[in-house]
């Protein structure tokens, strides 16, 4: 059976460059027409020529676009997978900045990997660089962030319109039990980030706490990271005093909007309902502040798996399901059994990715 073999570039690979030394030219072309008399003979081994190059095994190429809990996990989980099917895994990270992307794929392009599995930073504006390598025939499968073209033959994510249900529906059975069917409520979003993935959870929040005429949306603003979330908060509670909900799209936002009440000295006052998971928002959960109600957190580990896994498929020229949407899990004060349970399964999972 033919074996694979992932590699992804760390994020500070580069190709080596000609430094133009002046046997430089003359050795390479040497170099060139060695290898052309061995690729004439087979693989050295007796091997047929054609023979050699169907045992060659596929290289794998990885990009996420931050470094934070979500990415760590997915890539984990491609760690696991890749582990268990007995490929190699190497990972690169854009940092959210589309030049990092492309340079990042050229690079891949010249490695000539087999597939490069990607969050995209935009979904158009990282359209050119991948279609590039599609059009060197390598194989484009994304994960977490949509593209907005046709040549990708799988898509994996959890679905962001259900996360901000779920968590929405958790947020409108609070409101309709400890808050008589009203509330004020205050939004931190990352639309200036990822628009789509923005709008969907935030919409899908909406969707459901709306359904109370008694709910008014009076604020919404960007920020996805913890520290600038802590004073966008703030400034949102400052102007907007009789706000008793805040929902974060994300997980910076959600740390930084618990870490605001704290701040504002509103606790007890103001709750707050999030999106995403790491360890410090499964403790708030489960902190007697009773300020963090409930989240909707991600499968990433699941994700980081099935994008090796349907890798595979395709270089295998099997078939594929796109898109794939996983539903999110919504962890609640209302079920401590439940964030309990979650958090065995968190560690499992981290502890399976440093053990890689």
């Amino acid at each position: 059976m033919m074996k694979l073999r992932f590699a992804v570039f760390s994020p500070h690979g580069q190709p080596t460059a000609n430094r133009g030394c002046p046997w430089h030219a003359a050795w390479l072309m040497a170099l060139a027409a060695g290898m052309a008399m061995l690729a004439g003979c087979g693989s050295g081994d007796g091997t047929p020529a054609s023979t050699a190059k169907k045992d060659k095994r596929p290289t794998l190429a990885g990009i996420v676009f931050q470094e934070d809990e979500f990415f760590r996990l997915v890539l984990f989980g491609m760690r696991d997978a890749a582990k268990k099917a007995n490929v190699e895994l190497l990972v690169g990270y854009s940092n959210n900045q589309p030049t990092k992307e492309a340079e990042l794929v050229n690079t891949y392009i010249v490695r000539k990997v087999d597939a490069i599995l990607v969050s995209a930073v935009s979904k158009k504006g990282s359209v050119a660089a991948l279609k590039a390598a599609n059009d060197k025939g390598i194989k484009i499968i994304c994960h977490n962030t949509p593209l907005d073209a046709d040549f990708p033959p799988v898509y994996i994510e959890c679905s962001p319109a259900d996360l901000g249900e779920q968590t929405g529906k958790a947020a409108r059975k609070y409101i309709e039990e400890k808050l008589g069917g009203k509330a004020k409520i205050g939004i931190l979003a990352f639309k200036s980030q990822v628009p789509e993935q923005s709008d969907a959870r935030v919409g899908g929040f909406k969707k459901e706490v709306t359904q109370l005429p008694g709910v008014e949306i009076v604020a919404e603003q960007d920020a996805w990271l913890a520290l600038p979330a802590v004073a966008k908060a703030g400034d949102i509670l400052t102007a907007n005093p009789d706000i008793n909900i805040l929902y974060s799209a994300n997980e910076g936002g959600t740390v930084g909007a618990v870490l605001a009440v704290k701040n504002a000295g509103k606790v007890g006052k103001i709750v707050v309902f999030g999106t995403d998971f790491n360890a410090q928002l499964i403790g708030f959960l489960q902190s007697q502040d009773n300020i963090l109600q409930a989240i909707t957190a991600q499968r990433p580990f699941e994700v980081g798996q099935m994008a090796v896994e349907s890798a595979l498929k395709v270089l295998k020229g099997e078939p594929v399901e796109k898109p794939i949407y996983l539903k999110g899990v919504c962890l609640s004060r209302t079920d401590p059994a439940g964030i309990t349970d979650f958090d065995a399964k968190l560690k499992e999972w981290i502890a399976k990715g440093q053990g890689q």
